[in-house]
């Protein structure tokens, strides 16, 4: 028997994915909840196997439910269950430790297979969603590589780029000339694949955080 707890502040949703839940062999909701405040009183002393979780809640959003959730049970696994499917929050509930991601309006034998999926060690997913992980994760890998093929000299230039410098106070920094620092900046900009300044620091960021 898998036992599952809920999180929804929609009354709705919540009794919906209850009976589903009741009324499928080998499957038990133990506990609901319709806030944060409830998630971490009540669903540690229930001890589920797995938790379906919201993303936007009254008190708090459950991608801090599940950051402090995995603190109190570690084993528990979290799926989120929500309408957003931007990249942001999909990598912001992972990274707070849920296992998988699904959409509301996805079937209610695929909440079941998720919940299953989740249960045997899964990463269980939509196929909009796993789209959007691995455009993210290709993303990142690109612009890894391309922040790679920088020069030193580049780097420099960047950072300074990164601090807000212009032209001038760059070479005053690096005691180029404003000439060499052009040079150098359309060079980052061919190799980054951007087109401005912000465009190279934002890519030169995600490029280093995605390379640690």
């Amino acid at each position: 028997m898998i036992k599952v707890a809920i999180v929804e502040d929609n009354k709705t949703l919540r009794e919906g994915f209850e009976t589903l839940l009741n009324r499928t062999p080998g499957f038990h909701c133990i506990c609901t909840c319709a806030t944060v405040a409830d998630a971490l009183k009540y669903i540690p002393k229930a001890m589920p196997d797995v938790v379906l979780m919201d993303i936007q809640l009254p008190d708090s959003t459950g991608v801090e439910c599940t950051a402090k959730l995995k603190e109190l049970l570690p084993k528990v696994h979290i799926v989120i269950v929500t309408v957003y499917e931007d990249s942001e929050r999909i990598f912001q509930a992972l990274r707070a430790g849920a296992c998988g991601y699904l959409l509301k309006r996805a079937e209610p034998e695929k909440i079941i297979a998720a919940i299953q999926e989740a249960h045997e060690g899964g990463v269980p997913m939509t196929p909009e969603i796993a789209r959007k992980v691995i455009g993210q994760f290709r993303g990142q890998t690109t612009a890894a590589a391309e922040v790679e093929s920088l020069t030193q000299r580049e780097r420099e230039v960047l950072e300074h780029v990164m601090h807000g410098l212009g032209n001038k106070a760059i070479a005053d920094r690096l005691g180029v000339t404003v000439a060499a620092v052009k040079w150098h900046l359309q060079h980052i900009y061919d190799k980054l694949h951007v087109h401005s300044r912000t465009e190279a620091a934002l890519k030169f960021r995600k490029g280093q955080s995605s390379g640690n």
